[in-house]
């Protein structure tokens, strides 16, 4: 199917759009009138997309848009859909995310350690965005993961100084949508790199040129986006291009940058149309950059698409095994979705993490500037791999801590170090925030709004019954339910904490090296800096969204008004764009 027998398939869904939703009017029209029967307009309409797409498709047989929609045609030209027919143009909109289930308190004691993948994906952020300014409503809870929307922004964190690939922080405040709990930010930040000097990098583009794309909102944005790319390469880069619709192809060849318009040309020449055999795409770009494979250098798979694959290889358990063979040989994959209606978010998502790379959606110029002139190139210079964090807290301290976002990040304990487990990638410049929601041990002492002052060590609560056959001492403590065979002892010590993280040199052989890191309470706790403050906006703004469990007293009013008192820092103007989309949530909720 060409561009344009597309685009006459696409009038001929309209009309029979429009005729189911004239349908329903019809039904409702009183027995005995003319109401229930088809305008003569609405019928030439009908008749003109039908006899277009006939003439576009010359051998396909058609239907009429009312009859393919299950519409019954009575003696008076009133038209009655069928209940299939109604389900069907209910669920025009096929969007897939994955189910995300907060991520619950934990007790200290029974869950000593939190273990988790660190995540520089952006594309949740950019989606909710879509929802507010181009569909005029709140987004699907299940497209809102908190960890990329918080990770969306810049923050300025202090650069590592003494060669380390990052640097770590930690800061603790009072939860501002729970007083009596606090909030524990984690701070990384990735060290910078000269992209000039990198190796040359072999990248090749995966366009989705079916027919789902032939939309503004896809092919042609993604067209924009990788000329963005291409005005950036180097003339010791190589580009190849492969399309997919109905079969996959090469439209060109690995091509030096110093030839930038021979990339050009072949990056506009591209149309939407066909089916999406996206696997096959795949298989065929990997073969592609295997061709070019630069040892010491980057090797990457750029793949534009909405997801929809339907064609070949096409479940994402097949794909993800694909993928995760192909990551071993040193080649990743990036992905950047596009569109609406039909985005398949949670399978563009798993392919990026299974292919070491970045997930980011695209749903505008200003988008595609921020993600192909400035975030993909710090993303294609790893400075570690495989980063994974751990942490301990001191049951004398806190008694249950919440991971915020990273739901399907989580780790087990034992996949710490375990250097067989992937974990997520860290680039240039890049910076990751987490945060923890904590119940402390004792209250929080009274103090401003914005700081929290170190709770002492707590003893076990004068109720609590014993552990059978231990004494009770300032050093033992009693978990949910008291075990007869084992006892849980508290080791004295004046940290809060124990912060470990392990990390790959993206360079070196493929084990994992660790650091290690204590800080006291006194030292960790404080007012809020701006980075902090916006960073819990954020978090307060997704679990709104979300409509969580765990959001607490949280306000749309408090968060935009934090938000706004945290724009010092806002090189590019994202924050301030926040503020607006918080307030454009907070009418769509009717609050």
């Amino acid at each position: 199917m060409n561009a344009s027998h597309f685009s006459a398939l696409k009038k001929w869904i309209a009309a029979a759009l429009a005729a189911a939703a004239l349908a329903l009017a019809c039904s409702s029209a009183p027995p005995g009138s003319n109401a229930g029967a088809l305008p003569p307009a609405s019928q030439n309409q009908s008749a003109t997309a039908t006899a277009g797409l006939k003439e576009s498709l010359p051998n396909a047989a058609m239907p009429s848009p009312a009859n393919t929609l299950g519409l019954s045609v009575s003696g008076q030209g009133s038209a009655q859909p069928s209940q299939g027919a109604l389900a069907g143009a209910q669920n025009f909109n096929t969007e897939e995310y994955a189910r995300i289930v907060d991520n619950p308190f934990l007790e200290v004691i029974g869950n000593p350690l939190t273990t988790f993948s660190i995540d520089v994906d952006t594309a949740s952020y950019a989606n909710v965005r879509r929802f507010l300014l181009q569909e005029y409503r709140l987004p699907d809870p299940d497209a809102v993961r908190l960890e990329e929307l918080i990770n969306y922004f810049s923050y300025n964190y202090a650069a590592p100084t003494d060669g380390s690939p990052f640097s770590a922080s930690f800061a603790t405040a009072k939860a501002p949508w729970d007083a009596s709990h606090l909030l524990l930010r984690i701070a990384l930040r990735a060290r910078d790199v000269d992209t000039a000097t990198l190796p040359p990098s072999n990248l090749v583009f995966l366009v989705d040129t079916s027919g789902s794309m032939d939309e503004p909102t896809k092919l042609p944005l993604v067209q924009q986006t990788l000329r963005m790319i291409v005005r950036n390469i180097r003339e010791s880069d190589t580009v190849a291009i492969v399309t997919y619709s109905g079969s996959a192809g090469l439209v060109l060849k690995p091509t030096l940058g110093s030839r930038k318009s021979a990339i050009l040309a072949a990056i506009d020449a591209m149309e939407a149309g066909g089916s999406t055999a996206g696997g096959e795409g795949i298989q065929l770009a990997y073969a592609t950059a295997a061709e070019r494979f630069v040892q010491g250098g980057n090797n990457r798979i750029i793949l534009a698409t909405d997801g929809d694959f339907n064609v070949g290889v096409s479940s994402t358990a097949a794909l993800e095994r694909l993928i995760e063979d192909k990551r071993k040989s040193g080649i990743y994959l990036s992905i950047f979705g596009y569109g609406m209606g039909n985005l398949k978010d949670s399978r563009l998502e798993s392919l990026a993490d299974k292919g070491n790379g970045s997930y980011a959606y695209i749903d505008s110029m200003l988008e595609a500037n921020k993600v192909a002139n400035k975030e993909l190139w710090g993303s294609l210079a790893t400075v570690a791999k495989d980063v994974k964090i751990q942490i301990e807290f001191n049951p004398a301290f806190v008694q249950s801590y919440r991971l915020i976002g990273y739901e399907n990040r989580l780790l087990a304990k034992e996949d710490f170090a375990n250097d067989l487990k992937d974990a997520g990638e860290l680039g240039a410049g890049q910076a990751v925030t987490a945060l923890y929601e904590l119940v402390p041990a004792m209250p929080v002492a009274e103090t401003s709004p914005e700081t929290s002052a170190a709770p002492a060590p707590a003893a076990p609560p004068a109720s609590a019954a014993p552990l059978p056959g231990a004494a009770t001492s300032p050093g033992t403590a009693t978990p949910s339910q008291a075990l007869a065979f084992q006892q849980i002892s508290i080791v004295p010590s004046e940290d809060f904490m124990v912060f470990s993280l392990r990390y790959k040199d993206p360079k070196g052989p493929d084990t994992s090296m660790l650091i290690t890191q204590t800080a006291k309470m006194s030292d960790i706790a404080g007012p809020m800096d701006q980075d902090f403050a916006f960073a819990a906006s954020v978090a307060e703004f997704g679990m709104l969204l979300r409509d969580s469990p765990y959001k607490g007293a949280s306000s749309w009013d408090d968060l935009i008004a934090r938000a706004r008192g945290s724009l010092s820092f806002d090189p590019e103007g994202y924050r301030a764009e926040f503020v607006r989309l918080a307030e454009i949530a907070q009418q769509l909720a009717g609050q």
